[in-house]
Order: structure tokens, then C-alpha cells, then sequence
């Protein structure tokens, strides 16, 4: 004997056993308010009766256009949103913004291409996207237009129509740089993210960190050569090297290739927190000193710059604020209001004990 499949209740089940109308039902899902509390109960006391799960997600997204999620496109891989303190902490105080507003972060993690697959920006069901750090000329970016998405960049690049918040990274660069001056210090190197394209380590000359797509790094970079050749120093004669992904071991051998050169410097220029605590960790492995023989500056402020062996002076930024300030401007974009105006944040040198006169 064939069983025939039981129908699954609907809706219109559930409004005619209460005796209301499909909005009413449909209210008390979607708009509780809508309803004294005595009839949502009733509502929802028959729909369990009844077996009705509440409606389908997928058919409402359909029927309105809206999925109540924020696509977060990464420049690098997914574990970077757990792995990087700077992110981590930018992405904890966006998500906490936007969370009483019932929305959800879907990650997009980056590759080659300074930011995410095409494809998968253009089937993410969001109705918003945050691009974070991401490569000029990224893919993903063209993929954003191409859909009409809402966007806002936080830190990079410039988009024309997005909201924007970024921070002062090349003020903060010549602070750290003018710091290493005022001490003293002749002999510089400088430890850098990655600044080309393909996830590369190795000896970066000045002319190619020049043609980095990556904005901030970029403007950090300046910001510590021109301050160096203001004093003096001629950009193609301070050693740069790119370290690849966040990997604290990989930043240690880069690290290394500085502090190995024949004339090694007596102070690192370094483009985060993380790469400095790197340096520290290699430079003792070396037997060097710090500060008392290598002056380490760092950049971001995260939580472990304080309690670094030593402590490390680095350029704080508000990451906080930063990722409070790009979740406002995703909620006014979802709300319908026209982008806000970009914002540039200032920054701060800290300076604790990973610095000192030199030798």
C-alpha cells in the first residue's frame, strides 16, 4: 500500500484555525508588535499545534529582496578574521553595531586578486557589502556595481558612491619615523605586509612598494620614506621586506633577512603590531637587544603591543570606533539614506619600551 506524503500546514492553516487573517499570522512572526500579547500567544500556540515552523526564510527573502545580511569581504583568507588582532577587533565592534538591528555577517574571504571571487560576491545573498583593506581594481569590487549593493569600504580603497571610514596612515607613519630620528637612530629597515598582489617574502625595493595596490600600505610606506629623506636618507637606500600573509613565523623570517644584512639597522619601521612583536621574537633569537640595540616601532595598538617583552611603542588607531563607525554607516545605507561623507580618523605614537636612544 503507497502512503500518501502528509501536507505540510501553511499559513493560511494556521489563520483559519485561530479564525484571522493570513496577516495577522504572518504578523506575529514578522511583526510582533502589531499584536496584543494574548493573540500572538494564541498564534503561535496553534502553529505548534498544528505543526507550522513559521515562514520560509527563503520565499520571504525572495518576496521582499532583503535578506537582513552583510556580505564582510576580506583581502586575504578567512582565518585572518580570527587570527589578526586589528581585524578582529574592527570586525567585533561592526558586528556588535548591527547585531540589535538582527543582521547577519557573511565572510568572504580574499585571494590573489586583493579580495574576493567574483562569483561569490555576485550569489551571496546580502543586501549590503563591507569591503575591508581590499586591492584597487579588485574583482570583487566590479561585482559589488554589477549587483547595485550598498557599500562601505573600511580603510581601502576609494570608491566613488560608498561610505568610507578610514585612519590617518601616513601621519601615523611620520610619527614613527620623526620618533627613530629624534633618537638618534642612522640605520633603518622596514618590515612590511604585503604589498604586491601575489602573496610573496622577500626583498621589496622602493619602486615596487610604490606600485602597490594596497592603499594604506602605500601611504604608510611614504609616510616613513619621506620622512627619512627629509633627514637625509634616500628611499632606495633603507632595506624593505614583505612578509606574506599574518603568519607569525613567516614574520619572523622576514624579520631575519633584515637583521641578517651586513649592516644591520638599529631601528624597524614595522607596518603592524604583529610584525613588530615578530622582530622582537627574532631579534632575540639573534642575541640582539631590544631597545638597547634595535629600536622596533609598531603600528595598530592591539592589546598585546601592551603587554609585549618589552612593551612596544606602536601608532594606536581606534579600532574600535573604526568598526562602530562602519556599521552606522551600513545601517543608514540599509535604511535607505545616501552615503555618508568619508572619514578619516587620527592616530596616536605610543611610545613604551621597544624604543630608545641609539648606540
Amino acid at each position: 500500500m503507497r502512503m500518501t506524503p502528509r501536507r505540510r500546514p501553511t499559513l493560511d492553516d494556521v489563520a483559519d484555525a485561530v479564525g484571522v487573517s493570513r496577516a495577522t499570522v504572518s504578523n506575529a512572526y514578522n511583526r510582533p508588535d502589531q499584536l496584543s500579547a494574548e493573540l500572538r500567544s494564541e498564534v503561535l500556540r496553534t502553529a505548534q499545534r498544528l505543526g507550522y515552523t513559521g515562514p520560509n526564510p527563503i520565499a520571504r527573502s525572495l518576496a521582499t529582496a532583503r535578506t537582513g545580511a552583510i556580505a564582510f569581504m576580506l583581502d586575504t583568507g578567512l582565518s585572518a578574521a580570527f587570527s589578526d588582532p586589528a581585524l578582529s577587533i574592527t570586525l567585533d565592534a561592526l558586528a556588535a553595531t548591527v547585531d540589535p538591528g538582527g543582521h547577519a555577517l557573511l565572510l568572504l574571504p580574499g585571494g590573489e586578486d586583493g579580495g574576493p571571487r567574483a562569483d561569490r560576491v555576485l550569489t551571496a545573498q546580502a543586501d549590503l557589502a563591507v569591503a575591508y583593506s581590499l586591492a584597487e581594481r579588485a574583482p570583487a569590487l566590479r561585482a559589488v556595481h554589477q549587483r547595485g549593493l550598498p557599500l562601505v569600504v573600511i580603510d581601502q580603497p576609494v570608491v566613488p558612491g560608498s561610505a568610507r571610514v578610514s585612519i590617518d596612515d601616513r601621519g601615523g607613519a611620520i610619527a614613527a619615523a620623526r620618533h627613530l630620528l629624534e633618537l638618534g637612530h642612522r640605520r633603518f629597515g622596514i618590515l612590511s605586509a604585503q604589498c604586491l598582489s601575489t602573496p610573496r617574502s622577500g626583498p621589496l625595493t622602493y619602486r615596487e612598494a610604490a606600485d602597490s595596490r594596497f592603499l594604506h600600505y602605500r601611504e604608510r610606506l611614504i609616510g616613513y620614506l619621506e620622512t627619512l629623506a627629509a633627514a637625509g636618507f634616500s628611499p632606495e637606500s633603507v632595506p624593505i621586506w614583505e612578509t606574506s600573509g599574518f603568519s607569525r613565523e613567516d614574520a619572523i623570517l622576514g624579520a631575519g633577512g633584515l637583521l641578517d644584512r651586513g649592516e644591520r639597522p638599529t631601528a624597524l619601521l614595522c607596518m603592524s603590531d604583529e610584525l613588530a612583536l615578530a622582530a622582537i621574537t627574532a631579534a632575540r633569537q639573534r642575541g640582539i637587544e631590544v631597545p638597547g640595540d634595535l629600536s622596533i616601532v609598531g603600528f595598530d595598538d592591539t592589546p598585546a603591543a601592551r603587554w609585549g617583552e618589552p612593551p612596544l611603542t606602536t601608532v594606536h588607531q581606534d579600532l574600535v570606533g573604526k568598526g562602530r563607525l562602519a556599521g552606522e554607516f551600513a545601517l543608514r545605507l540599509l535604511a535607505g539614506e545616501r552615503p555618508s561623507a568619508p572619514t578619516t580618523l587620527d592616530v596616536e605614537l605610543i611610545v613604551r619600551a621597544s624604543t630608545a636612544p641609539a648606540r
